[in-house]
């Protein structure tokens, strides 16, 4: 067992959780004999509309109903979310790999695995994917929230505040609980069909000197694209007396959308000195910039029965997720094509195929005064890559064009054991309520080989030079790449809350936790809320936090083969535990850890609710993926070193420390009329700063001269601006007689896509996305929905042209929220 270092604030919080036992005498009353609230989950009181905390808790948290999740065109979950909570964003990248297909979200402007998921309020496990493309997120490795669809959520809970000492590692900006939904009658169909209707503007490269063909100053494109058909449901069905089996059901397809440029570049070798003919009537739009092709099924399936002493429950889910997304164009006259092979050019394919899959059960019952609930939860995801329309330039003509290039799992096991009871305490207001519990967790991780010739070279020369190895745009994990690595942790916590008078309510945690790997940790959480009058009170929290570094930043490890002066070099991404990482400084990863403070208070002016809360997250040794380390010092280096042969690469490391701080505000209010029906307005809005205080070094690189970064100006300005420095949203709903309406507005505020120098920034300027929906419901059965997302087809500033080298990349992937424009949309609903 690891020696356990408790951090002060976690002490200060173990003192506070002992000193009211002291005082507590076992009630003789009736209460004793009511069932314990479950401190586990998310506290929530009544149904609250989309954007609303809850306005009696010591700490934010917002409701979203199933209703509101389906008031929009897009069916993802993480697209919806970014509409209706204040502080969570979801940028749709491109042209990064496998982050076209498992995208990331963010809370808090944090890291994406700085939030915790939940279904059930058990958790999640992770997509078994790393972020390691220069998007937001890089490094990083999240749940992905789009395994789940909307047809099977009863409601999504936020807590928009740290909660490590509650649920453990991960929870630094907020917790998502996906409350699954529970019905043993009854059932929906919905049908939905939508497209892209658009333009769009961006400046063009001037084409070469003396070209034959010719390149407008700035395109002008209009776009009719992203068909998208999704088929969704839900049935209930009745297991007997007292239980339940809810089946929920998703199919998705939708095209790609093409939001590229203009590709001025010469295509064509020349012929006798002359521009090639073919260079006039070749096709400049060569690129696949924009949303991916998918078809995606998934399935869920909840279940819950009703014992004399208790209930049983169990869930499970699966879906199979196929994408298609574009690599960079190879024109035909560059030096990775094989002219044999695509005389025109080609423009690689990366496909992956991930699946995932889950599993739950778990039994809640009554020992004496103890509400005791035992769960075991299962969870799997892998994604395998094939690489399409592509080949190996360094085979030859004889070149394969489609490659199994391998690809990656991760797997979770989670066993809880919780027991919840209240119990009199002379000193307090109220039963003071008590949580604790055990939870024990295996990981798994491994990455798997493509075949052969997705990674090797086959020794083909071009003008006596060596050529390219593996399959163009994505080589294969080889051999030497494989792992399979596993790791366990155990976790035991302690959760109080009491009213401590009867205007004060005041809870305390303290959770216990040790990893076979990196070690032990022990976190803290106090919070108060203190109600001045039945309209205003005052909230606030203080706590430390932490989360593990996760198998994927640990262990995960791809290779390509880089030719230099004629000389291959390998580059690698590097495990921590490989010799040469350790030579460049690499030490085992140890957590990251917090510090979170909030201050916000809760009022109603009439029949208005208005939540405000400040908050500051101050984050030590975030895990950060170096730099590509290829410097020719560096090369040198780890020649001296023994290492032959090896071009450099990177690794993940610990030492970047930041400060975060913002507020949020939440806004609610409804207006009953006699003539014009019921209107629920919701207005939300975040600002959000954070600054890097300090970046990693190692003593080795440190040595060198010049010294190489670790942690680059991209990557600061990444966590510093990369994004909205402030959020504003605004959302109308309007119900008369049979018909209703959704209108939303949201305002993105300003976004800095760095570059390597000041000269290469640019800054994406606010812009206000407005979507509006109606409805008609002819009957209790049947609705029908038309709308459209991004009414006024707003885009994030184009490139100029200095970044945008090969006319693909019209927009930045900094932009929050994408660059796919209008999406013009229809619905029909049938309840039964």
């Amino acid at each position: 067992m690891h020696q356990i270092k408790p951090h002060p604030i976690a002490l200060a919080i173990t003192l506070a959780l002992f000193t009211p036992l002291t005082m507590a005498q076992q009630s003789n009353t009736s209460e004793n004999d009511e069932k314990a609230e479950k401190i586990e989950q998310i506290i929530v009181t009544g149904t609250r509309v989309a954007g609303r905390s809850v306005s009696d808790t010591a700490v934010p948290i917002d409701i979203i109903s199933a209703e509101n999740l389906t008031r929009a065109g897009s069916t993802e979950l993480n697209q919806v979310l970014s509409t209706v909570l204040p502080s969570f964003n979801f940028p749709r990248p491109g042209l990064s790999d496998g982050t076209d297909t498992v995208r990331p979200a963010t809370l808090r402007g944090l890291g994406p695995d700085q939030s915790l998921v939940l279904v059930n309020s058990k958790r999640r496990h992770s997509a078994a994917l790393v972020n390691v493309n220069g998007t937001v997120g890089r490094g990083s490795s999240a749940v992905d929230l789009n395994t789940i669809p909307t047809a099977a959520i009863n409601s999504v809970e936020v807590l928009r505040d740290g909660a490590s000492a509650q649920y453990g590692s991960d929870a630094i900006a907020g917790v998502l609980n996906i409350r699954l939904r529970e019905a043993s009658e009854g059932g929906n169909f919905t049908s939905s069909y939508g497209w892209r209707e658009t333009s769009y503007t961006t400046p063009t490269t001037p084409t070469p000197t003396g070209a034959t063909w010719s390149a407008p100053a700035n395109l002008e494109r209009s776009r009719t694209d992203g068909e998208t058909l999704t088929l969704s449901g839900w049935r209930g069905f009745e297991l007997g007396k007292d239980a339940f089996l809810t089946v929920s059901a998703e199919y998705k397809d939708a095209e790609r959308t093409e939001r590229g440029g203009w590709d001025y570049r010469q295509q064509y070798p020349l012929v006798n000195g002359q521009y090639d003919t073919r260079e006039t009537y070749f096709n400049r739009f060569s690129a696949w910039y924009g949303e991916p092709e998918l078809s995606q099924f998934t399935l869920f399936a909840n279940a819950g029965k009703t014992l004399d002493n208790g209930k049983i429950y169990a869930w499970l889910s699966y879906q199979d997720r196929e994408a298609r997304s574009g690599g960079f164009y190879r024109p035909a006259n560059d030096s990775r094509n094989i002219l044999a092979i695509y005389p025109d050019g080609f423009l690689p394919i990366i496909a992956p195929d991930v699946t995932d899959a889950s599993a739950a059960v778990g039994y809640e019952f009554d020992v004496g005064e103890w509400t005791v609930d035992t769960s075991l939860v299962w969870g799997q995801n892998r994604m395998a890559f094939t690489i399409e329309n592509t080949l190996n330039r360094s085979i030859g003509p004889t070149s394969k064009t489609e490659f199994d290039a391998g690809g990656f799992r991760y797997g979770q096991t989670v066993f809880n054991l919780s027991g919840v009871r209240s119990i009199n305490v002379d000193a307090l207001a109220s039963p003071l309520n008590i949580a604790t519990g055990i939870e024990l967790r295996r990981e798994r991780y491994g990455i798997f080989a493509g075949e052969p010739d997705s990674w090797r070279n086959g020794g083909e020369l071009l003008n006596g030079n060596p050529t390219a190895s593996g399959a163009q745009v994505f080589p294969g994990f080889r051999p030497s790449n494989e792992v399979r690595e596993t790791r366990r942790a155990i976790g035991a916590y302690v959760d109080l809350e009491a009213n401590i008078t009867d205007n004060m309510l005041g809870s305390v945690a303290l959770r216990a936790e040790d990893y076979s790997d990196f070690g032990s940790n022990v976190t803290g959480k106090a919070a108060l809320r203190y109600d001045f009058t039945d309209d205003f009170g005052i909230r606030g929290s203080l706590q430390n936090g932490f989360r593990a570094p996760s198998l994927q930043q640990q262990y995960f490890t791809a290779t390509s083969t880089n030719f230099i002066n004629g000389v291959p070099f390998d580059i690698t991404t590097f495990p921590v535990s490989n010799p040469v990482a350790q030579a460049l400084g690499a030490k085992p990863l140890d957590a990251e850890e917090s510090v979170n403070y909030s201050l916000g208070a809760v009022f109603k002016v009439g029949g208005v609710s208005i939540t405000v809360d400040g908050y500051r997250i101050d984050i030590d040794d975030r895990i950060v993926l170096s730099e590509n380390l290829t410097q020719t010092n560096v090369r040198d280096y780890l020649s001296s070193q023994g290492f032959i042969g090896i071009g450099g690469g990177r690794f993940f490391i610990n030492g970047v420390d930041t400060e975060t701080q913002g507020v949020d505000v939440v806004i609610n209010w409804s207006t009953p009329t006699e003539d014009f029906g019921l209107f629920s307005f919701t207005v939300v809005g975040n600002i959000n700063e954070t600054k890097v205080t300090a970046v990693p070094v190692t003593a080795e690189l440190s040595a060198l001269d010049p010294a190489p970064t670790l942690f680059g100006r991209v990557n600061v300005l990444t966590f510093e601006k990369g994004a909205p420095k402030d959020k504003f949203g605004a959302t109308v709903n309007w119900s008369y007689d049979n018909f209703s309406a959704t209108f939303k507005a949201t305002r993105y505020g300003e976004v800095l896509s760095p570059g390597t120098t000041a000269a290469t920034d640019l800054t994406l300027s606010p812009k206000v996305l407005m979507d509006l929906e109606g409805r008609y419901d002819f009957n209790d059965s049947w609705t029908v929905a038309v709308g459209a997302d991004n009414i006024f087809d707003e885009y994030p500033d184009a490139n100029p042209i200095n970044l945008n080298t090969t006319g693909a990349t019209s927009f930045s992937n900094y932009s929050p929220f994408g660059r796919s424009g209008r999406l013009v949309y229809g619905r029909v609903s049938y309840n039964f």
